[in-house]
């Protein structure tokens, strides 16, 4: 049963565009909304709190189970469009903290790779991370998270644990009081970009004075003496007092320039350029000021301005001299400033580029192998070098160094194409990985990058809920990242490796090694007994290794590696290269990384077979086989699995005969697999019991109501009971959350019913279930059903009802089970069905 259906809301027609739902950004300057201030605002003082360099908000979203980055700061939102989307049941940091509850630290990349291998594969770099789940109550809102350099094996502070989980509990309270007022808080738009704070430096600070040259007497205000570095009662008055720290050769230039301003005829503004005490350049402007009555001598009277600048122009010229294009970005990717070697390289004026994102700007840097390499840069911290394709056959040797505030970016035009390093394909790992700068490669135009495959390969695993799923995805995600052109998956059963697939090998090879115990010396077995990787750059390598092995007609290269899934060994999975090949320290790194999202996966979809096996027996075992066949009375049940999940889940209808009535019963747990299966159960039985008890409906409701809250299993469920009397026709209907009902008269006229009702079962103890009489005509037909039957994504529920009774009223006089098959079949059909159905049919004569 979906959280619409619960609560009575109505889903989204679908994710609107950016900017498109009331207090969304709209550019302009215009105001943010009350929600996006409150998640910009929550995201950067977590960020500062936890000493971090960039961080977001996810928020839950209209779609059940599912998360939303809703805010992005320090990071450009572009580069992160894979983790945009993130589902509860996923096995990543942000899921996991979500669905548990409880708050996830990670402190340096070895801490990621051993406890979430799937993070690590997508963004291998060191980097720590901070999640913190945001509640209020009961209510679960999101997740907010951190990312910080990595701590160098160290675990994260308790200080700023306790700050992180204080920011949390304020977002969680603020988002609380938004939800009160009435504002939605649900994410179903793209990420909101959030700049920064710049780090500390030292400000641009402006002083004036008034110098009397003929006297020497100096003026000076509050903003002088601070750029002097001397309090204002300190200040001696004096040109001596004003130039003291100054180098002898700017005071000779200052002198000169102020008799210069003097001496002019009329009004004259001079500039100076002065390197002040402390080292930072000044700008000294000097104007000739008529003061003094008439005829007085003023020549001698100047007006001064002292600018400290910092340190900006003095770099912005500096780099104009450089031979090199340098560019500056700052952290969501826009350019702050590029000198002109820079705008002759790219070809494009800087009045062009300045303030534009860099991606936007200059398109041929958005393919995946560029991205990944400032993906790189940004969260590691480290240098980065690639070669990136400018024109057809220009190439730039393109150098990262990233910092606090942004990126540096170096340009330098090259004269060969990048090397072909295997995996590389776009990914410098130089920096990103042993922070050293380091000679990388890049990607000619339209070649995939080395990490995009395996980002994908990542996101794949996580829906594939079966073996042969799991394999079919490696096969076609990681084959291709690497190069290589055999697979081959074995599984461990009763200490022994059983292979599940294999593709590329000549047709019967591997049937040698099939159920190979553990004590076997195969280099399949010894990488899962020893768990570690085992790479053969060539097949005489692998040879000389394992004397006497078979060994295929392939001359390439072999990597074995071990599938163990949190410290369980699961199996081993072997990779085949046609060439012989170097494997560099980073692809070792990124295949082991691989293979323990493999082994999670495989491990996964173990249980997964077997959970499903046992929710489909509990379900069939639960479900009546037959229903009661009265003299003037006539009920026909069916009901079809979701597919996806678990294709199992907790609709379920019922036929009871309690004396010479007839109890219909239909109900909807929220959710799938093995708990919704076993809370269906458990509702079946008890509605069957007090029914045959003799409870009236609204008894049957009620305590039945009470004791789902009594076995708190954490579900709640809808549910419709309706008692009919075949004879007389007379008829009771008590409703708990659940869709109307349908009504086809003997004449065809089809009606919604209009049957008053309670709030779902499993809310509240104290809740009233009022019950609804009528009569039921001789001929008539009343349809129940779930919502799995009328709910569709993107439209309003209410559509999919007409629908149905539309359908119903189709179906004329047709007999009952001819009926119950028309109105499933269209739903049977869909090769996507989210959530399961449930249909019963019931007609009586007299």
């Amino acid at each position: 049963m979906s959280w619409y259906a619960a609560t009575g809301r109505t889903p989204p027609p679908g994710p609107p565009k950016r900017g498109a739902e009331p207090g969304a950004p709209q550019g302009g300057g215009r105001a943010p909304g009350e929600l996006e201030l409150v998640l910009a605002q929550s995201a950067v003082s977590a960020i500062e709190a936890a000493g971090g360099y960039a961080g977001g908000v996810y928020l839950r979203s209209g779609t059940e189970g599912l998360l939303r980055l809703a805010v992005l700061a320090g990071l450009p939102v572009r580069l992160f469009r894979p983790w945009w989307r993130m589902h509860v049941n996923r096995p990543f940091p942000v899921a996991e903290a979500h669905r548990t509850g409880r708050a996830i630290h990670l402190a340096d990349a070895e801490d990621s790779m051993r406890r979430f291998p799937q993070l690590m594969a997508g963004l291998p770099f060191p980097f720590s991370s901070l999640y913190v789940p945001v509640v209020s109550g009961r209510e679960k809102f999101g997740v907010l998270t951190v990312l910080r350099r990595a701590g160098a094996g160290l675990p994260v502070a308790d200080g700023d644990r306790h700050r992180m989980h204080s920011a949390a509990r304020r977002l969680g309270g603020a988002l609380s009081a938004l939800s009160g007022r009435g504002v939605a808080v649900e994410w179903d738009r793209e990420p909101l970009p959030v700049q920064l704070p710049a780090a500390s430096e030292p400000p641009v600070r402006l002083g004036g004075f008034d110098w009397d040259l003929a006297t020497g007497n100096v003026a000076a205000d509050d903003g002088m003496c601070a750029i002097l570095g001397i309090a204002p009662e300190e200040f001696g008055g004096t040109v001596e007092a004003l130039t003291r720290g100054l180098a002898d050769e700017d005071v000779l230039g200052l002198w000169a320039l102020a008799r210069q301003a003097a001496d002019d005829g009329h009004p004259a503004t001079r500039r100076i350029r002065l390197r002040g005490p402390d080292g930072r350049p000044w700008l000294m402007e000097l104007t000739r000021r008529p003061t003094g009555p008439p005829g007085a001598d003023r020549s001698g009277l100047l007006s001064g301005f002292a600018l400290d600048m910092g340190a900006g122009p003095v770099i912005s010229e500096a780099t104009d001299r450089i031979p090199r294009g340098f560019l500056s970005l700052d952290r969501l990717g826009r350019i702050v400033y590029l000198n002109q070697s820079a705008e002759t390289v790219v070809g494009r004026a800087r009045t062009e580029l300045a303030g534009r994102v860099l991606w936007e700007a200059l398109p041929w840097f958005g393919q995946p192998s560029y991205e990944d390499c400032f993906r790189a840069a940004l969260i590691s911290h480290a240098p980065v070098r690639f070669v990136a394709a400018h024109r057809d056959d220009d190439w730039l040797l393109v150098s990262l160094f990233p910092g606090h505030d942004g990126v540096t970016v170096i340009l330098t035009p090259s004269d060969e194409p990048p090397p072909d390093h295997g995996l590389a394909d776009g990914f410098a790992q130089g920096g990103a990985q042993g922070g050293t700068e380091g000679a990388g490669s890049g990607a000619p135009s339209g070649r995939p990058s080395a990490l995009y495959r395996p980002v994908a390969l990542a996101i794949a695993l996580t829906e594939a809920v079966t073996a042969r799923q799991v394999s079919a995805v490696v096969t076609e995600e990681l084959l291709p990242a690497f190069g290589g052109g055999q697979l081959a998956i074995y599984l461990l059963h009763e200490r022994h490796l059983f292979l599940a697939w294999e593709t590329g090998f000549p047709q019967g090879f591997l049937d040698r090694f099939d159920g190979a115990a553990l004590d076997a010396r195969l280099p399949g077995v010894e990488t899962l007994t020893s768990g570690r990787p085992l790479f053969f750059e060539s097949m005489g390598h692998l040879a000389a290794a394992y004397p006497g092995i078979p060994l295929d007609a392939h001359v390439g290269a072999r990597a074995f590696l071990p599938l163990i899934a949190s410290g369980r060994p699961v199996g081993s999975c072997i990779l085949g290269f046609d060439q012989p090949r170097r494997f560099t320290a980073e692809e070792r790194a990124v295949l082991t990384a691989l293979a323990g999202l493999i082994a999670q996966a495989l491990e996964r979809a173990q249980r997964y077979d077997t959970e499903a096996a046992l929710a489909r027996g509990l379900q069939d075992a639960l479900l009546p086989h037959r229903l009661p066949v009265l003299r003037n009375a006539e009920t026909v049940g069916r009901y079809l699995p979701g597919t996806q999940g678990m294709d199992v889940g907790g609709d379920w209808y019922d036929v009871v005969q309690t004396g010479e009535s007839l109890a219909l019963v239909i109900g909807d747990v929220q959710g799938h697999g093995v708990a919704a299966a076993a809370t269906m159960g458990q509702l079946r039985s008890a509605v069957r019991a007090f029914a045959l008890s003799g409870h009236d409906p609204q008894e049957v409701m009620s305590g039945t109501n009470r004791l789902l809250i009594d076995l708190d299993p954490g579900q709640f469920a809808s549910c419709c009971y309706i008692v009919v009397d075949p004879a007389t026709g007379r008829t009771q209907a008590v409703r708990a959350g659940h869709p109307q009902p349908l009504l086809r008269h003997p004449d065809g006229e089809t009606e919604v019913l209009d049957l008053a009702g309670g709030v779902v079962l499993g809310v509240d103890p104290a809740a009233g279930y009022p019950v609804t009489a009528l009569d039921l005509e001789s001929g008539a037909v009343l349809a129940l059903y779930t919502d799995g039957l009328v709910e569709q994504p993107g439209s309003d529920i209410d559509v999919g009802v007409e629908r149905l009774r539309a359908a119903l009223a189709e179906c004329g006089a047709s007999p009952l089970r001819v009926t119950a098959d028309r109105l499933i079949r269209e739903a049977g059909q869909a090769a996507d069905r989210p959530d399961d159905i449930a249909l019963l049919l019931a007609s009586r004569w007299g």
